[in-house]
């Protein structure tokens, strides 16, 4: 008797754990079509990218990428409509490119702090780098 109550208890617990983890919202379900940041990449540090990588490397707001929703006017983050988008991509890939292949760096992450090369390092605050031929 002793082991069925043992047993039922322990399943409507789980039971419980179980639903109220399906009821969470997963750390990425507010993000679409992530293709060189990471899929799970929390809000707090997407944030801290666009601002310091973007916004200060390159001396632009959201619109500089991000096109504005066709019905709306609020961006559709998720559209791909800015070619500018595609360049950051690239972008982002090639940072990170170097930072491995040149620093040594095992997994770099944009964002973190011990990148040896960012945005800022050839934008300089501007959203086109300048002529880096020496006149």
């Amino acid at each position: 008797m002793v082991f069925k109550k043992k047993y039922v208890v322990i399943s409507v617990l789980a039971c419980t754990v179980a639903i109220a983890v399906a009821a969470l919202p997963s750390a990425n379900s507010e993000f679409r079509n992530l293709r060189v940041l990471p899929k799970n990449i929390s809000s707090q540090n997407l944030s801290k990218i666009m601002i310091d990588d973007f916004e200060d490397g390159l001396g632009v707001s959201c619109t500089f990428c991000h096109a504005q929703g066709k019905d709306s006017l609020r961006l559709d983050y998720a559209s791909d409509a800015k070619p500018e988008k595609q360049i950051a991509r690239r972008m982002m890939t090639m940072t990170m490119g170097i930072n491995k292949k040149y620093f040594g760096l095992k997994h770099p992450l944009l964002g973190d702090s011990v990148l040896a090369i960012n945005c800022i390092t050839c934008h300089n605050g501007q959203p086109r780098p300048g002529d880096l031929e020496t006149k």
